[in-house]
């Protein structure tokens, strides 16, 4: 018996049909999993664990955090997670419409860019919930070790090229799509 006749290759956009529902599972994990991670982390993670999140060293936590501070750096931190939680669902929505076989469509185009834009703006708001975070952190040590930190690395920046990547790739596809739109007006 020959097994390419028992076991069929499936094509490309098998594949990508395939793919995608995986995809959309795995949304789905990221934006259940991620918020509850979130709160066990800021409940059960030592200070010196926080310090190092917040861009400062491990020691530079004096008292330990009242439970207002935990509470309050969680949901500093949130507004960074929520962003990306957006754009984690557009992408569900993209790979939902890809699922589907819709994958050259201006619907799927634009959650796509929308996806890239929210990873952008939960990266630059990571930024500034770092910021906040060490400053939070740091408020019941007596004046003059309190701190304030900012944080630019290379995650930050390998997720802005990411997020610009994306955008411009969603761009280009808008574009290739108007214009067989317009090639077919013409024939």
């Amino acid at each position: 018996m020959n097994t390419a006749e028992s076991h069929p290759v499936p094509t490309s956009s098998q594949r990508v049909r395939r793919i995608s529902r995986w995809m959309v599972a795995a949304c789905w994990a990221l934006l259940v999993t991620l918020p509850l991670a979130l709160v066990v982390y800021w409940a059960t993670a030592s200070e010196a664990m926080l310090a190092g999140h917040a861009n400062l060293p491990a020691q530079a936590i004096a008292a330990p955090l009242a439970l207002w501070q935990r509470i309050a750096g969680a949901a500093v931190m949130a507004l960074p997670l929520g962003l990306l939680l957006a754009g984690v669902w557009q992408a569900r929505r993209c790979f939902g419409m890809f699922a589907q076989g819709q994958v050259f469509t201006l619907q799927a185009t634009a959650l796509l860019g929308r996806f890239a834009g929210w990873v952008a703006w939960a990266a630059l708001a990571s930024m500034l919930a770092g910021s906040a975070t060490s400053v939070l952190l740091t408020l019941n040590n007596p004046p003059g070790q309190r701190h304030l930190s900012v944080g630019i690395g290379s995650d930050l920046v390998f997720t802005l090229f990411f997020a610009g990547l994306v955008w411009l790739m969603a761009a280009v596809i808008a574009q290739g799509q108007t214009l067989a739109e317009e090639n077919e007006g013409f024939v």
